[in-house]
C-alpha cells in the first residue's frame, strides 16, 4: 500500500510479532485521571478518541510499580490483580478503535513528592522536599520483582506492551548517572555497574512476559545536567538494553531539574531529532525521536531522513486527537497544533490538577465537554475575534447554530496576533491558522473592520450575544505618565512605535516579560532563532562530547538595556507558569535585565523614571517607559442586568475571556470559557 500524504510517517511498522499501523506514537502524558479508579471511564474515553484519530501506538501516563515509586501520594499503581479491571476499560477502548497501547512503568525515585522516596543514593533532588533513602541490595531486588509483577499485570489487563521509563531523571536514570549514583557496590561506579538495574529489569521482564509483548524503553540520550552520561555511555546502555530484550528504544531529553529548556515553545521544532539519529545508527531495533515535534511534515522529514523509525508526540495528541487522520486525508491545515505553552498540561500536572490543553479544552474532559448537534438552531452573535470569541464562534457553529462573528480589526486573532511576535512564541501563529480554517469549515459568517454597536446587534434579532471584546491596557497613576517617552505595550507590539536603547518596563506579569524578550531581540535578526544559535545560547552540545551534553553558553549581546519593574514585593515572575516561567526568567537574567520588585513609582520626566526602592530614591535614565501594568475589560456592549438569568426578553448577553476578567490575559481560560458557553447554548 502507498500513502499519498506523508508516506514514511503513515507506513506500518512490522515488529515481527505484531504490526503498528503507522509510525506515530502518542507519548506518555500524565493527566491525573490515572490516579483514581473512578476516573478510568474518563481515561478510557480520552484514549478512545486518540485511537479513533489514528495514533499508531499510545503510551499511558506513568504508572508506578510500587508505593515507593509514587510521584504523588496515592498515585496510579499497578501492583495487584485488583488494578487490572480498571485498566481493561482503557485497553478495550483503544482496541475497539483498532489501536495499540502500552502502559508506562514509572518509578519516580528521588523525584517523588511523598515521604517514602528511594534512589540509588541518599542525595536529595532540587524539585522534591523529601530526601531519598538509598536502596539496599534487598531493596533493589524487591524493586526488580515489582517491575516484573507490574509488567505481567499490564499484560493481563490487555496492554500490548509496557514502556519502562528510564529518562527525565527518574529512578532508572538516577542509577545510570554518576550525578546521583554514588554507590560503591555492584550497582555503582562504572557504567556497566550503573546500568545493571535497567538492564536486569528489562531482561527479567522479557523472560516473564514472553517474546510477543512490546517492551519500549525510554532512554535518556542527552541528560543536560552536570554528572550526566557521555555519548559513549549512552550508546553502551542502549546496546545492552537491546540485547536484554527491548523492542523499541524511545528517546528522552533532559532531566526535570535541568536548566536547559527541552519542550517549551521557544525550543526549535525537532531540536533533538539528530541526536536520535545518532542512536539509531548504533542499534538495530526501532528508535523513536521525541521533543517539540508537532506537525506531520516535520515528523515525515525525520523518518524520511533516517533519523528515526517512529516519532513520539505527546502534547500534539492532547491538542488534536484527529492528528493522524487529518494528516492521512491531506487536511494538515485543519490540525489544532500544540503550541508547547505547557499551561494546561504540564503546569496542571505539577499543580496536582487534571491535565488538559490550552487550545483544546476537551482534552481529558471528553465525557464532560461535548459538542452535540442542536435540534433547535439559534442565531448567535459573537463580538470579538480573539481566542475567546474564536472558540465560542466555532464551537457554536459546530453544534449547529447560525453564528456571526464581529471584530473591529481587519483580521482575527486579537491578542494572539501580538503574542506570536515575541521571540520563541512563533507557534501561536499556528493557532490562528487553525481557527481561520475552523471558521471556514463550520460556516461562521465573519464581519471584520467594523465596531458593532449594541443597537445594531439588537436590530438583527440574535438569540444569543457573546461579548468577547477583550481588554484595553490600564494606565497607572504615575506623575508624568503622559510624557512623550511613555508607551503602552500595544504601542510597541501592535503600532511599532520607535523604542530607544534604554527602557523601563512598568509591570512584570506575562506581558511585561514578553515585551522584555521582544525588546532584547535585534530586529535585524530573523525569527525563529536557528537551531545552532539556540544550542549555543543554552550551552547544549548535541554531540554530547562532554558528560550530559553541556557546554559553556555563548556570551549574550542584548540589543537594549532593560529594567523590569513591579510594585509587588514577591519574586519577579512568580506568577508565570511553573514549567516555563523559569525559562523566561533565565533568558532575561542572562541578558542583563535588571528585575526589581517592591518599586514605588514617583514620576516620569525628561531625565527618565524616578522610583523609590527599599526606601532609597533612584533615577532610571531611560529613553522610554513602557506600560504593562494590567488591563481593563471592554464591556460597553453589555446591558444593565446582563446576567442571562436576569434577562426576561430579547437576546441573552454573555461575556467571556478578557471582557469577563481582565486581571491578566489568560488564553487558557478564554478558550475554555468560549467552548463551554457555546456547548451549553
Amino acid at each position: 500500500m502507498t500513502y499519498a500524504h506523508y508516506p514514511h510517517l503513515l507506513a506500518p511498522l512490522d515488529l515481527g510479532f505484531t504490526q503498528l499501523r503507522n509510525r506515530t506514537i502518542m507519548g506518555s502524558m500524565h493527566t491525573g485521571l490515572e490516579d483514581r479508579f473512578y476516573n478510568y471511564p474518563k481515561l478510557a474515553a480520552y484514549f478512545r478518541e486518540r485511537a479513533r484519530g489514528g495514533a499508531g501506538l499510545i503510551v499511558t501516563g506513568g504508572i508506578s510499580p510500587n508505593r515507593r515509586g509514587w510521584l504523588l501520594p496515592f498515585g496510579g499503581t499497578m501492583n495487584s490483580l485488583g488494578d487490572v479491571w480498571n485498566h481493561r476499560k482503557v485497553t478495550s477502548a483503544v482496541h475497539e478503535e483498532g489501536g495499540k497501547i502500552v502502559m508506562q512503568i514509572l518509578h519516580s525515585g528521588r523525584y517523588g513528592y511523598q515521604p517514602f522516596v528511594v534512589s540509588a543514593s541518599a542525595k536529595k533532588s532540587p524539585i522534591s522536599m523529601f530526601k531519598p533513602k538509598a536502596l539496599s541490595e534487598a531493596g533493589i531486588e524487591s524493586t526488580i520483582k515489582d517491575y516484573i509483577r507490574c509488567a505481567r499485570l499490564a499484560q493481563k489487563a490487555g496492554y500490548d506492551g509496557v514502556e519502562i521509563m528510564g529518562s527525565e531523571g527518574y529512578l532508572l536514570n538516577q542509577f545510570l548517572c554518576a550525578r546521583t549514583n554514588l554507590r560503591q557496590d555492584r550497582w555503582g561506579g562504572s557504567i556497566e555497574n550503573r546500568m545493571r538495574l535497567a538492564v536486569e529489569i528489562v531482561r527479567r521482564v522479557r523472560a516473564a512476559v514472553g517474546k510477543n509483548f512490546i517492551i519500549m524503553y525510554r532512554h535518556s540520550i542527552l541528560d543536560l545536567v552536570e554528572g550526566g552520561n557521555s555519548w559513549e555511555e549512552v550508546v553502551t546502555v542502549a546496546q545492552a538494553l537491546e540485547l536484554a530484550g527491548v523492542t523499541i528504544l524511545n528517546t528522552g531529553i533532559g532531566w526535570h531539574e535541568a536548566r536547559v529548556p527541552t519542550i517549551v515553545t521557544s525550543v526549535p521544532r525537532a531540536a533533538f531529532a539528530s541526536v536520535a539519529g545518532r542512536l539509531k545508527r548504533a542499534v538495530s531495533i526501532p528508535v523513536v525521536a521525541s521533543n517539540r515535534i508537532n506537525m506531520p511534515d516535520q515528523a515525515e522529514a525525520i523518518i524520511a531522513s533516517g533519523d528515526a523509525d517512529m516519532v513520539s508526540m505527546a502534547r500534539p495528541f492532547l491538542a488534536d486527537p484527529e492528528f493522524v487522520n487529518k494528516a492521512a486525508s491531506g487536511r494538515a491545515d485543519e490540525i489544532n497544533t500544540c503550541i508547547a505553552c505547557n499551561q494546561a498540561c504540564l503546569d496542571h500536572t505539577f499543580a496536582n490538577k487534571r491535565a488538559s490543553c490550552l487550545v483544546n479544552p476537551r482534552a481529558a474532559f471528553e465525557t464532560e465537554l461535548k459538542y452535540i448537534k442542536t435540534v433547535k438552531a439559534k442565531r448567535v452573535a459573537v463580538v470579538g475575534a480573539g481566542p475567546a470569541g474564536l472558540s465560542a464562534a466555532t464551537v457554536a457553529a459546530e453544534c449547529g447554530h447560525d453564528v456571526t462573528l464581529f471584530d473591529s480589526s481587519d483580521k482575527v486573532g486579537g491578542q494572539f496576533n501580538i503574542a506570536m511576535q515575541i521571540p520563541g512564541k512563533e507557534e501561536f501563529a499556528e493557532t490562528m491558522r487553525y481557527f481561520k480554517r475552523r471558521l471556514e469549515i463550520t460556516g461562521v459568517t465573519v464581519k471584520l473592520g467594523h465596531r458593532v454597536s449594541r443597537a445594531e446587534l439588537l436590530a438583527q434579532n440574535f438569540d444569543e450575544i457573546i461579548v468577547a471584546t477583550g481588554i484595553a491596557p490600564r494606565t497607572p497613576r504615575i506623575s508624568g505618565v503622559d510624557h512623550p517617552k511613555v508607551l503602552s505595550y500595544l504601542d510597541v507590539l501592535q503600532h511599532k512605535k520607535v523604542v530607544g536603547k534604554r527602557v523601563a518596563i512598568v509591570g512584570a506579569g506575562g506581558i511585561g516579560f514578553d515585551v522584555a524578550e521582544y525588546l532584547l531581540h535585534d530586529p535585524r535578526t530573523p525569527l525563529p532563532v536557528p537551531l545552532t544559535a539556540w544550542f549555543a545560547e543554552w550551552g547544549v552540545d548535541p554531540q554530547a562530547q562532554q558528560n550530559g551534553g553541556l557546554i559553556a553558553p555563548a556570551t549574550p549581546h542584548p540589543f537594549r538595556q532593560i529594567y523590569l519593574l513591579q510594585r509587588k514585593e514577591t519574586k519577579v515572575g512568580a506568577g508565570l507558569g511553573k514549567t516555563s516561567g523559569w525559562v523566561h526568567r533565565a533568558t532575561l537574567q542572562r541578558n542583563g535585565v535588571e528585575m526589581l520588585a517592591g518599586v514605588e513609582y514617583q514620576r516620569i520626566d525628561d531625565q527618565g523614571l524616578h522610583i523609590t526602592l527599599n526606601g532609597q530614591s533612584r533615577l532610571l535614565e531611560v529613553d522610554n517607559v513602557i506600560l504593562c501594568a494590567g488591563q481593563e475589560s471592554l464591556t460597553e456592549l453589555m446591558p444593565e442586568q446582563a446576567a442571562p438569568e436576569n434577562q426576561t426578553s430579547g437576546p441573552r448577553f454573555h461575556k467571556i475571556g478578557g471582557a469577563a476578567l481582565a486581571s491578566e490575559l489568560d488564553a487558557k481560560r478564554a478558550i475554555r470559557e468560549g467552548a463551554e458557553l457555546a456547548a451549553s447554548l
